[in-house]
């Protein structure tokens, strides 16, 4: 047990680390500063507007992956439509949890919107039991009887995103935006191919099999930062 001065002294002694390398800086806003400013620096010129890099530099900072960011493909209404489903409150979908513990939840329920995730619920395992299916399979077909429109985000299962695409062209699914980019060697380049090719819904989608939950959550943060934005 440590007494209350040697908390104190543990928690406060922040300015050396007794290594050889010394951070540039220990303070939160400064770090994100230094991170913007190097991804800036290194990304090279581009014919983005302000809120396209928004997108495209937190997917570099959440990936440190230059190239993961320059495969990045962005529809052309897909921002505005993004803004707007969060502004009018409308639901985010994710495929998992981990997109549903990094987003930014409180700036959709302040819209009044919220963000749901189906594959961990007990009648989405048992029907992908019966039917000897993916999870993200049935969970994408709960989502679609029981939201309107909304996001959805699909950073880790390329069948729910195969999935998502096939009830969309049925007309059974509606979504604002589609952030598609979920990651792998199985199906997972294919399945953002196949977005790409969506035309009835807006995509932020990337090429190759890179992508990832911390990547969604990237341009699925920076579109709601937009949204609440005070006019």
């Amino acid at each position: 047990m440590t007494n209350d001065t040697e908390q104190k002294e543990l928690f406060i002694n922040t300015d050396n680390f007794n290594t050889d390398f010394t951070p540039l800086t220990v303070e939160p806003n400064r770090i994100y500063d230094y991170s913007f400013e190097t991804i800036l620096e290194e990304y090279g010129p581009h014919d983005y507007n302000d809120d396209e890099w928004s997108i495209i530099r937190r997917i570099v900072h959440a990936s440190a992956d230059f190239e993961l960011g320059k495969s990045v493909i962005l529809h052309p209404d897909a921002i505005r439509a993004g803004v707007e489903s969060i502004r009018a409150g409308r639901p985010v979908i994710a495929d998992v949890q981990m997109i549903q513990s990094g987003s930014g939840r409180k700036r959709f329920q302040k819209h009044g919107g919220d963000l749901f995730c189906h594959i961990a619920d007990e009648d989405v395992s048992k029907m992908a039991k019966e039917h000897n299916t993916t999870r993200a399979i049935i969970s994408m077909q709960k989502a679609a009887r029981l939201h309107e429109g909304g996001i959805y985000a699909i950073g880790n299962a390329p069948t729910a995103l195969l999935e998502l695409i096939r009830l969309i062209r049925e007309g059974i699914a509606k979504p604002d935006l589609i952030i598609g980019m979920p990651v792998g060697f199985v199906s997972a380049a294919e399945s953002k191919e196949e977005l790409a090719k969506v035309t009835e819904v807006p995509f932020i989608t990337n090429v190759g099999r890179k992508g990832g939950s911390t990547v969604t959550v990237a341009a699925l943060n920076a579109i709601s930062i937009m949204a609440d934005r005070q006019d």
